[in-house]
């Protein structure tokens, strides 16, 4: 290794300390450790930070969560590689609504075409949990797209408001998977499969489903289907036919959504929050919303030694290819992705 290579590894590994030490004091004081003493002692997690949006009376507070993105557990961001939608750090910002008493109300973003069955679930019932024992407003505001699994977690809102071109519906749920053994045999690639039973290699992408196999995906599909139907049911106090009247993963507008009953209002963020505030007079209320400490020149430090550390663009790239696959799964999804 060359002297100029050493020497960039050593900045890098100070800038690195330098950055972490910075980082660890604007944490405490960005988090209002002080200010906040009680709710952090209550179990609130101090990696989660908070930056107020509107100043106002820290006694009784709104919450501004976003989810921005496919719903995914695809893992956390880190200092050089953040995520869209960091699926755990959400639910780290439900929890510590949970413990905060003076947090009074919430306004939910929603700009996503859904994502996995199981990530949407732990949304709805963490928002669920909030509602029976907070007893707090949930009041959601739909972005360009809160379809399917989008619209799952809207569901429970004591609101929801959307604007008209707001693409959201798609109740369903859709599962795939590919089948590319016809190629395989062109090209002369054999496939050896062991197995301890008869399907166990379901939805093997080197072999055609069964009748007997789709029979039993289907159930499960329609099983997915119906817990979906009963939560809009409930969230939005329709009937089972006037859910599935619409509940046929058709995609709709904002305002054929409000004349369907799936959402009260037609309005942007802004009124979101307003009507929030009026209903329940939290006209002097704190707006804050939760972040991490990833911009400004931390990124750009992190970048730095991520491009000394990390792997060349060659290794991401085979590590993309190998990691991308994953075994089909039941997803609350708008087709389209």
């Amino acid at each position: 290794m060359n002297v100029k290579r050493w020497t960039a590894l050593i900045i890098a590994g100070v800038l690195l300390v330098f950055s972490l030490g910075i980082n660890t004091v604007f944490a405490i004081f960005k988090s209002d450790f002080f200010g906040n003493f009680d709710s952090i002692m209550a179990g609130n997690d101090l990696s989660v930070m908070e930056t107020v949006i509107e100043n106002g009376n820290m006694d009784k507070r709104i919450a501004y969560l976003k989810i921005d993105g496919a719903i995914q557990d695809i893992g956390s961001s880190s200092l050089w590689q953040p995520v869209a939608y960091d699926h755990q750090f959400f639910l780290e910002q439900l929890d510590n609504i949970l413990n905060d008493d003076s947090i009074q109300g919430i306004v939910l973003s929603v700009n996503s075409p859904g994502g996995g069955v199981k990530e949407s679930a732990e949304i709805y019932k963490r928002l669920l949990k909030i509602k029976e024992e907070r007893q707090i407003p949930i009041y959601v505001s739909m972005d360009s797209m809160a379809a399917s699994g989008g619209y799952y977690i809207s569901a429970p809102a004591d609101k929801i408001f959307a604007q008209r071109d707001t693409i959201t519906g798609s109740i369903g749920v859709i599962m795939q998977s590919i089948n590319y053994q016809a190629l395989a045999e062109k090209v002369g690639i054999k496939y050896e499969t062991f197995k301890s039973g008869e399907h166990k290699d379901m939805l093997s992408p080197m072999r055609e489903v069964t009748a007997e196999e789709r029979a039993m995906m289907q159930d499960m599909i329609n099983e997915s289907y119906e817990e979906f139907v009963d939560i809009v049911e409930k969230g939005r106090n329709m009937s089972e036919a006037e859910v599935k009247k619409v509940a046929d993963g058709r995609i709709l507008s904002g305002t054929k959504a409000l004349e369907s009953g799936l959402i009260d209002e037609i309005g942007d963020q802004e009124a979101t929050i307003t009507a929030l505030r009026e209903d329940f007079g939290l006209q002097d209320a704190e707006l804050f919303e939760y972040s991490y400490e990833m911009g400004g020149w931390q990124s750009y430090v992190g970048m730095k030694i991520g491009s000394v550390f990390g792997p060349s663009t060659e290794e991401k790239m085979l590590m993309k290819i190998m990691t991308d696959y994953k075994a089909p799964k039941m997803m609350y999804l708008y087709g389209e992705y």
